[in-house]
């Protein structure tokens, strides 16, 4: 890997809109053949490797998960030299290993959601990609960031599943059970079709969920009334770690 090669994407949620210790950061906005994405992509330096920086919903949050033009980031990003994509998920937790204010690197997701291009095989004349999904995030990328918080002595969950909603609404209660009966232990807006598409594009690709909330009815108080302020100090001392993880990510 050479000095001007992108040693790792990450792709920041809601509450995680720029990554403060870059230094020396470049501004670019490729137009893909999908159109633009979400917003500008930051380049600099980390821990002595370039990262690249993109806020999903844009750095305002001015997108609705299901207007996220998903496939225009993973290419804009694989455009300019990425090829290892670190998503950064802000999620409600389900099951009892997955309160607030965890960090957890799920292995497994279902996708509830509807309506948004799921494919890199939508348009007439390209190549119908039938990609193993089975393990949908990517292993050696998982181990690798599973290794790094161990080293750097950051909390994270190893496993679980990711429920993908729809949104930008929350889940009713009898939702959330519906996805506690299905399995899943996490439960966001944003996984697909995310993941899917970066399997199609051949990035590695690998999750960590920010436990911002017990999901509706969950936890141990099930009438407990969550305000915003909750869920951004709960982001915020979820992702305290992240920092030093990534560090030593980009170290291993």
């Amino acid at each position: 890997m050479s000095d001007r090669d992108i040693a790792l994407a990450v792709i920041g949620g809601t509450g995680l809109y720029k990554l403060a210790d870059l230094q020396d950061v470049e501004t670019h906005q490729p137009v893909t053949q999908y159109g633009a994405a979400s917003g500008p992509i930051r380049i600099g330096t980390l821990a002595g490797h370039r990262v690249a920086f993109l806020a999903r919903h844009g750095e305002g949050h001015s997108l609705p998960p299901h207007k996220i033009n998903y496939r225009a980031n993973l290419a804009a990003l694989q455009a300019l030299g990425a090829r290892r994509v670190l998503a950064l998920n802000t999620v409600g937790g389900i099951t009892e290993r997955f309160g607030p204010r965890v960090l957890a690197c799920p292995d497994q997701l279902i996708d509830y959601t509807w309506g948004r291009i799921s494919t890199i095989c939508e348009e007439p004349g390209t190549e119908v990609l039938h990609v193993d999904f089975g393990e949908p995030y990517t292993r050696a990328l998982r181990e690798a960031v599973l290794a790094a918080a161990r080293g750097a002595g950051v909390d994270l969950v190893d496993g679980g599943c990711y429920g993908a909603t729809q949104g930008p609404r929350l889940e009713t209660r009898a939702e959330i059970a519906r996805l506690r009966r299905d399995g899943c232990d996490l439960v966001g807006m944003t996984g697909m079709p995310e993941a899917g598409l970066a399997r199609e594009m051949g990035l590695d690709y690998a999750c960590l969920g920010i436990v911002a909330n017990w999901a509706a009815g969950a936890g141990p108080d099930p009438d407990e009334v969550i305000t915003l302020q909750d869920v951004l100090d709960n982001v915020a001392a979820a992702s305290s770690g992240l920092p030093d993880l990534l560090r030593a990510l980009l170290a291993g």
